[in-house]
């Protein structure tokens, strides 16, 4: 063995039977701040394991499959304060829009939560402003972030594409061509109340429309209201996510979402 090998083995050795017995973790460290775990704490409960999905649009494991493209039996429709048959289309992968229906309800409800959903506007233009492939995407029915063919078309800034509906704009205008297929990535912190029906938090919106950013952990105004300041009224702790009927025939495919709850909890 050369002079060079031995000493390069001298050298890589003792760091390959430390990182072999390495501990764990410890219990003799000071505790972080909030006084629960140590620093590296030998006890403080692993992450969870989750799987994520094959490509950016495919749900990870302990995802809520919302829309798979083939069927809406995790959604209906709201008539006189009752749950319908989704009067919806459902083809080629995608649901579409049916004008003069119903909004679009989730069975299922949600707190805080993680949304990934894709849309398109209507390939053909038809309109201006608010009128040019408008829906919504609507967290607990009373939060809105806005869907909109927003492409070389002037609205409001607060009621484009991607903006927290008649609060703010997004940071910037990542909008696709209409009838190309956009996503929105984002997560949702709802508000609190107390039992009296105070406020004590107020809900979080961080937005990625297409990979790009435009709300980071942006704070809501209130419930979503049209020409008028929004506010705050006490709700359950869980609502459904509503899609919007706006009239526009807007497509969405690809719909899933995780429930949030701590980090640390197994």
């Amino acid at each position: 063995m050369s002079t060079l090998l031995r000493t390069t083995v001298a050298l890589v050795w003792p760091a390959f039977v430390l990182a072999q017995h390495a501990p764990v973790g410890y219990t003799d460290t000071p505790y972080l701040p909030d006084g629960k775990w140590r620093v590296h704490d030998l006890n403080r409960p692993r992450p969870r394991v989750v799987t994520p999905g094959a490509t950016a649009s495919a749900p990870p494991s302990d995802a809520i499959v919302l829309f798979d493209g083939t069927n809406l039996s995790k959604w209906g429709g709201i008539k006189r304060g009752q749950m319908v048959e989704p009067p919806w289309k459902v083809e080629n992968g995608y649901v579409e829009c049916v004008p003069e229906t119903t909004d679009l309800v989730t069975r299922e409800k949600f707190g805080d939560f993680q949304l990934h959903i894709e849309w398109a506007s209507p390939a053909k233009i038809e309109g201006e402003s608010q009128d040019r492939g408008n829906s919504g995407v609507i967290l607990m029915g009373r939060y809105e972030v806005q869907v909109l063919d927003s492409y070389q078309n002037t609205t409001y800034a607060d009621g484009q594409a991607a903006s927290m509906y008649g609060q703010y704009p997004p940071l910037v205008n990542a909008v696709r061509k209409p009838g190309e297929w956009q996503t929105y990535d984002l997560v949702f912190e709802a508000p609190k109340f107390a039992a009296d029906g105070k406020l004590v938090k107020p809900a979080y919106l961080t937005l990625f429309h297409n990979g790009v950013l435009v709300h980071n952990h942006q704070e809501w105004v209130g419930a979503v209201e049209h020409r008028r300041v929004a506010h705050y009224t006490p709700h359950p702790a869980e609502e459904p996510l509503t899609l919007q009927n706006h009239g526009t025939r807007v497509r969405f495919r690809n719909i899933w979402a995780r429930q949030l709850g701590r980090y640390d909890q197994p």
